[in-house]
């Protein structure tokens, strides 16, 4: 993605700022797959912006307890928004430091023993699907949807994770992203979409 493309949401951020004198909070949002790591981490030093990584609040729980969950459940506990705000977003907002310890993604359960810090900067920039949803919308400043062409995007995933991962990650979680996007976030509903064809 070029410099270019990164121009809408350069330009949103640049808004934010002349108008408000705390922190401004970007949430990268869209469907798994898309590249909202690699834009933000594009966005990082253009912006001297930090970089909040939603999947450290992954809920965690087993294939099965997610499988049992209707849709609309894995979009609401898919990650701990609660500890999100209130470890990171909300004392980063206040221009403090930040600390919180990761999902343990090796043992994929319970939480790593690192602890994570995060200094206060002009800018924050957080990455994971779901980060438009209503819970943080009070803190959030520029919400952007980034799209792309949906077997492109699949491609991808095949590519990053493998088939098998892929299957088993449709079977979960694509149909709480179809819920999320048709209905608690439609893409009009974004201050800022942006297609991430060239990432």
């Amino acid at each position: 993605m070029s410099l270019k493309d990164l121009e809408p949401i350069l330009a949103a951020v640049t808004r934010a700022r002349d108008r408000s004198d705390r922190p401004v909070l970007v949430a990268l949002d869209g469907r798994s797959g898309v590249g909202k790591s690699t834009v933000a981490n594009r966005l990082v030093p253009l912006l001297d912006a930090r970089l909040v990584a939603g999947d450290d609040f992954y809920a965690g729980g087993t294939d099965e307890e997610w499988a049992a969950r209707s849709a609309i459940k894995r979009l609401e506990h898919a990650f701990d928004w609660r500890r999100l705000r209130a470890e990171a977003l909300e004392p980063l907002l206040a221009g403090q430091r930040a600390s919180w310890r990761s999902f343990n993604w090796l043992s994929w359960e319970g939480l790593s023993d690192e602890v994570i810090v995060c200094e206060a900067g002009p800018v924050i920039v957080l990455d994971v699907v779901y980060s438009g949803r209503p819970e943080l919308s009070d803190l959030v400043d520029i919400a952007v949807l980034l799209t792309l062409d949906d077997r492109e995007r699949r491609a991808r995933l095949v590519s990053r994770e493998g088939a098998p991962y892929m299957a088993r990650w449709q079977a979960l979680w694509e149909s709480a992203e179809d819920h999320y996007f048709s209905s608690v976030r439609k893409p009009d509903s974004f201050d800022v979409i942006v297609s991430s064809a060239r990432t």
